[in-house]
């Protein structure tokens, strides 16, 4: 039996054991199934072979540490939060065989700054698109929205009312979305 089918998931009739100190990626087990891929590797290329699939227990550990990482205070309110965790994922299979053991043995904290970079392009990819995406309402004549309406004319003075909403939360200055005002509380006493 090799290493790697030791580090496959539990049969059903076995109970895993979790023990509640511990971390959600095992660092040392982490480290020998990327060995085991990299020797598997490295044997698919003596022979000419394609490149082995990654195991079940790489994926995971990949989006456990992507999925814990979203949750930090500094990803966890953006919409796309999913998006940011696929291309973190992606990210690290993309490297999954340019981890070299003989240089570090802390894969997570390898495969952890891949994904933390993941997630900072995504944000400023998404930012570029908004961006983009309000210069075009700035940009809509409204008359030739008037003009084409067809009849629909409380249909598209719905539509030009939440078009004036959006464009009303950008800073002009900045291009950017001004931060929503926070509701006053009533100071009555």
């Amino acid at each position: 039996m090799t290493q790697l089918n030791q580090l496959e998931e539990p049969t059903s009739s076995e109970k895993p054991s979790i023990d509640p100190g511990s971390h959600y990626v095992d660092n040392k087990k982490f480290l020998a199934a990327l060995i085991e891929y990299k020797s598997q590797i490295d044997h698919a290329k003596e022979n000419n072979l394609p490149k082995p699939i990654v195991s079940n227990y790489l994926g995971e550990c990949f989006l456990k540490i992507a999925t814990h990482l979203s949750y930090k205070a500094n990803f966890i309110n953006y919409t796309y939060r999913d998006d940011m965790i696929s291309d973190g994922i992606e990210n690290c299979l993309v490297a999954v065989d340019k981890f070299d053991p003989s240089k570090s043995s802390n894969p997570f904290a390898y495969y952890t700054q891949i994904i933390y970079y993941a997630f900072v392009r995504r944000i400023q990819k998404e930012k570029k698109q908004q961006a983009t995406k309000y210069r075009m309402l700035e940009n809509v004549d409204l008359d030739q929205l008037m003009l084409h309406s067809d009849g629909n004319e409380d249909y598209v003075n719905h539509i030009i009312d939440l078009m004036r909403k959006q464009v009303d939360t950008i800073d002009p200055d900045r291009k950017e979305i001004k931060p929503k005002a926070k509701a006053k509380k009533n100071e009555q006493d």
